[in-house]
C-alpha cells in the first residue's frame, strides 16, 4: 500500500462566523502558519487550548 502525503495548505474547512452570510473557507495549513508565527499576540486562553489540543510550539 503507498501512502498519499497531502499539502499541509490545501485541506480547507469552512467555518460559520457570526456576522457573515455565508461560511468562510479557511485553509488549515495556512491558519497554522499565521497562528503560529502569530502566537505572539495570542491570549493566554488562546494558547492554552491550543495546547490542550495537542500543539507542541504553543
Amino acid at each position: 500500500m503507498r501512502a498519499t502525503t497531502v499539502s499541509p495548505g490545501a485541506h480547507a474547512e469552512e467555518i460559520a462566523v457570526t456576522g457573515e452570510a455565508a461560511p468562510v473557507v479557511v485553509k488549515l495549513g495556512v491558519w497554522v502558519s499565521n497562528t503560529k508565527s502569530r502566537r505572539d499576540k495570542l491570549t493566554v486562553e488562546q494558547l492554552t487550548a491550543l495546547a490542550e489540543a495537542g500543539v507542541d510550539w504553543a
